[in-house]
């Protein structure tokens, strides 16, 4: 017996998908703007969090504190986003773009200014403090790149627009690998220390304030135009259809999107860890190489940038989401292997170009993970699936950075490193069993042929017929079936 669809919720999906259809389809030409602007704030925020631990050793002794203290610098990042995901997701669904992309740049500007407060050896408290807000600005940040690609950008670059914005986050840690080595030089007297410091902290603070008043003149809302069919018709849904609550419910019943949310937390969680140690990794194995140490995470990152460009383009044209996951995920695995055999082998250029290749894959990752679970969970919002894979992350980038740390201290990075290799392995085999259901995908394909039917209902005489149901019966289905 087939279930009758109730009368008022088919009629908004109905009415929903019928303005879709008739929406014009026009892309906007400050799209870039809006995610150029968004990459350097977040660049600038993602600098923020490693500018600790690129140099853990210097800080450590400016500070006269323990290397757990300097990691917890790092971790409060992870640990700050896990309980505000969902009040900042809530803002972003009723207040829009444009306020949460203020929230987080002038958080990320605050916080680089209360940091100038701390360059004195006693007032390792302040520093924690400017931090800690940093930390809060990122939680305004790290769940936008796919709602910024969804929002400006059209079907056929969506993917291609995440991974650019996705490259802020990721050039600002490169960024915070290679300059505070540099910044900030292992020197001895305590005064110039401080001086070194303040440079790095003044010129922070003004980039980052700079970022905010252009945020504040450039970033809008929304283009005039919808960019594509699928967000023709997210737009065109009534508010009262939504339910955030309703919206976290589906997506934690959904679950190919639980295992993508696991896997991808496995594979973030190895970088955040990574970099946190890589500085105590590499001067554990050449002393004194601590600027050595910042290139070889810079390498890891800008390679990283390159695999994720090339697989947003690589998305874009074939749409083999799936496949081309569980391909850099296995290479990630080897990289992470790779890696670990040649850390203590005394040759740097061969860690460079091992890290290089784990980079190339691991980070290159990032914004894959968001483009599939976007795809996956079609239409509920980007920004709460983004969100949840991003808590996923932090709770295992805490707890691989803690257990990888311990594990070093007592057993030698190479153990430390296999660490990490198991719980990659384990991720590489949950990826295998997603099911690739490209929802957003279809929902395209299905208002273009809506739109199509609508405009070439024509008789054999010219005169245009009256159809009243001109909906795909399908894609009606569909979108009613996504929101029960």
């Amino acid at each position: 017996m087939v279930q009758q669809e109730p009368a008022g919720a088919l009629g908004l999906a109905a009415a929903g998908e019928a303005a879709a259809a008739k929406a014009e389809v026009r892309l906007s030409r400050r799209r870039w703007a809006i995610v150029l602007l968004f990459s350097s704030y977040s660049l600038c925020n993602a600098f923020q969090w490693i500018q600790y631990s690129s140099i853990s050793n210097v800080f450590m002794r400016f500070y006269d504190v323990r290397a757990f203290a300097i990691d917890w610098l790092s971790m409060c990042y992870m640990l700050t986003y896990i309980p505000l995901l969902f009040p900042v997701a809530w803002l972003l669904d009723k207040r829009g773009l444009r306020f949460i992309a203020l929230a987080g740049s002038a958080l990320n500007a605050l916080g680089a200014w209360v940091k100038l407060g701390s360059l004195k050896p006693y007032l390792f408290p302040v520093t924690i403090l400017g931090q800690v807000i940093c930390s809060l600005a990122q939680v305004f940040i790290l769940g936008m790149p796919s709602c910024i690609a969804s929002v400006w950008f059209g079907s056929h670059e969506v993917s291609t627009a995440c991974s650019i914005a996705v490259f802020g986050n990721q050039l600002g840690i490169a960024v915070g690998f290679l300059v505070p080595p540099v910044l900030v030089p292992n020197v001895e007297d305590v005064e110039k220390l401080a001086h070194h410091i303040s440079i790095m902290f003044f010129m922070t603070a003004g980039v980052a304030t700079a970022l905010f008043i252009l945020v504040v003149i450039v970033f809008k809302e929304k283009p005039p135009h919808p960019p594509s069919r699928a967000q023709a018709l997210a737009q065109s849904r009534p508010s009262a259809e939504y339910s955030y609550v309703q919206s976290i419910r589906r997506l934690l019943r959904n679950v190919n999107f639980l295992l993508l949310m696991i896997t991808y937390g496995l594979n973030a969680g190895c970088f955040y860890s990574l970099s946190t140690l890589l500085n105590r990794m590499v001067i554990h194995h050449y002393p004194g190489e601590e600027v050595n140490a910042g290139r070889i995470g810079l390498t890891i990152i800008l390679s990283g940038m390159v695999g994720a460009l090339i697989s947003g383009i690589w998305l874009d044209r074939t749409k083999t989401y799936k496949q081309t996951t569980l391909v850099v995920y296995i290479m990630s695995l080897l990289g992470m292997i790779a890696y670990t055999f040649t850390l203590s082998l005394g040759h740097l250029w061969v860690v460079f170009v091992t890290a290089g290749m784990l980079g190339f894959f691991m980070t290159g990752y990032l914004p894959l993970g968001f483009e599939f679970a976007v795809e996956l969970t079609y239409p509920e919002s980007e920004g709460t699936s983004s969100g949840l894979l991003n808590v996923s992350a932090q709770i295992f980038g805490i707890a691989f950075t803690i257990g990888q740390g311990q594990i070093m201290d007592h057993f030698g990075t190479k153990a430390g490193n296999l660490f990490l290799c198991s719980f990659l392995f384990l991720g590489t085999v949950m990826t295998a069993f997603i099911k690739a259901h490209l929802r957003r995908q279809q929902a395209n394909l299905d208002n273009e042929q809506t739109r199509l039917q609508g405009s070439n209902q024509i008789t054999d005489y010219g005169t245009v017929t009256c159809n009243p149901n001109p909906i795909n019966s399908h894609s009606c289905s569909l979108a009613h079936t996504q929101r029960k």
